[in-house]
């Protein structure tokens, strides 16, 4: 049995907005960026260099998961929030990790997609980016808003075990 949730299906054709019972919620950021057409939709707003930078995408990425919310519109919802927490991951890494690189070398061509060190060596923290670590902040303060809406969290719970 495969982990990909979406083994078997052309992604690129799928648009899970019209077959939203196809779509599995997967643990983490999981399918971030393969879910359409959430990814084109959100990815645009999706930043994290400076402070400023991520406040401005965090907001966006709120109001379109309000957007969302509203529109009954659960697949859109988690995607919002999935890239939400991608900001917060992304910002913490290059907080900690000059340059954005956590591992040392390539990730080997049979392990990519999967997450862990893929057998590779983490490679020595920077000094922390303050700037990186607010946008950090700022992301994971967004993400944990989101979680707070109860409508969308007891919806996600009942997605997840009628569908995966």
């Amino acid at each position: 049995m495969t982990s990909d949730p979406y083994a078997g299906l052309d992604l690129d054709a799928l648009d899970l907005r019209e077959q939203p019972e196809l779509y599995r919620v997967g643990r983490g950021e999981q399918g971030v960026l393969r879910v359409q057409p959430y990814k084109d939709e959100l990815l645009p707003l999706w930043r994290f260099r400076t402070p400023d930078v991520a406040r401005e995408s965090a907001a966006a990425l709120r109001a379109r998961f309000d957007d969302y919310v509203a529109a009954g519109d659960l697949v859109g919802a988690d995607m919002a929030r999935k890239f939400l927490q991608m900001g917060y991951t992304r910002s913490r890494r290059y907080a900690n990790h000059a340059g954005g690189r956590k591992y040392d070398g390539p990730v080997p061509e049979d392990q990519r997609g999967r997450s862990g060190s893929h057998g590779r060596r983490e490679l020595p923290r920077s000094a922390e980016d303050p700037d990186k670590a607010e946008s950090a902040r700022i992301f994971k303060e967004a993400w944990d808003a989101i979680e707070q809406v109860e409508a969308y969290t007891d919806w996600r719970s009942e997605h997840r075990s009628l569908h995966g």
